[in-house]
């Protein structure tokens, strides 16, 4: 056990809802954990989200799962717990049900406008789920920012790429292809001659830039003035470095499990509590690292 360090303002910290989805995506490492739901609580989830604004208050919220929108007045509970000083990232497919209609997440999201930040919209190359129209996409983005989250799972139809890319073009929706993380490694983090996904995407738009630290990057293009990223993360969420004869963990992603339990990475370590409330903060190590991205170089 090492003494914790993370960045200026806390490590992110998500939210497993307590609650299911009606999909089965391949890539999906969490949705066996939905397959036994005893012990899930919406009330021990608030208590955690208490204690993580206690100790970081000003650190980013994600909530996933599971579904975040599948249960509305869950979410909305949850929601009333973070603080106006953090921001509010979610994960969704933006499902409708013979039990929820659009109305009704339009409604959700245009009464907590002011809290959600962003608002990442998962539409695969490859329809693995029933999707919602893509009205649905452009009326939310009328509310909050949008942005759609695209895995590009093992072998993906790269001839689909530009007509998937010009579906949302039309509606100038950015779009972040994601590599499959459970896949990444610190040798492959940062590796294109062989990365079939970012050879993909040089070949049909232009590359900008490429930010990144330790745990992440992107690389980021313009597809006809669309802006496109494409994601890499490790699959976990810890770095041990030393620092002046120290050695630290340091802390990227915190995990609230839907049972309210805190971890400090997504193996199911547990994150001692004391200790990080004496965290050593340092300066994001996310940078730039070529090109020029978002107007600056």
């Amino acid at each position: 056990m090492n003494p914790y360090k993370t960045r200026e303002g806390g490590a992110t910290v998500t939210v497993f809802v307590p609650y299911d989805c009606g999909n089965n995506c391949p890539f999906c490492i969490n949705k066996k954990e939905y397959a036994n739901m005893e012990g899930f609580s919406v009330e021990k989830i608030c208590k955690s989200i208490d204690t993580m604004n206690e100790i970081t208050p000003r650190c980013d919220f994600v909530f996933t799962g599971g579904e975040p929108f599948a249960n509305l007045e869950s979410l909305q509970v949850m929601l009333d717990h973070i603080p106006a000083t953090h921001k509010i990232y979610i994960n969704t497919t933006l499902p409708i049900t013979k039990n929820q209609s659009v109305e009704d997440v339009l409604d959700f999201i245009d009464k907590n406008k002011q809290k959600i930040s962003y608002i990442n919209c998962s539409r695969h190359l490859v329809k693995y789920i029933v999707e919602s129209g893509d009205e649905v996409l452009i009326k939310v983005k009328e509310l909050v920012p949008v942005r759609v989250n695209c895995v590009l799972f093992k072998d993906y139809p790269k001839d689909k790429l530009c007509d998937y890319i010009e579906r949302f073009r039309k509606y100038n929706i950015p779009i972040q292809f994601r590599f499959d993380y459970t896949d990444t490694t610190p040798e492959n983090l940062y590796e294109t001659k062989h990365d079939m996904i970012y050879n993909d995407l040089c070949k049909i738009s232009t590359y900008k830039g490429l930010d990144g630290c330790r745990m992440r990057c992107g690389y980021h293009f313009d597809y006809k003035g669309l802006e496109i990223t494409y994601h890499k993360t490790l699959p976990y969420s810890t770095i041990v470095e030393k620092d002046g004869g120290t050695t630290y963990d340091i802390l990227y992603d915190i995990i609230i499990k839907q049972t309210g339990e805190i971890h400090s990475d997504w193996d199911g370590t547990k994150l001692d509590i004391d200790a990080y409330r004496k965290v050593v903060f340092e300066k994001y190590d996310l940078r730039l690292l070529d090109g020029v991205v978002n107007g600056y170089n």
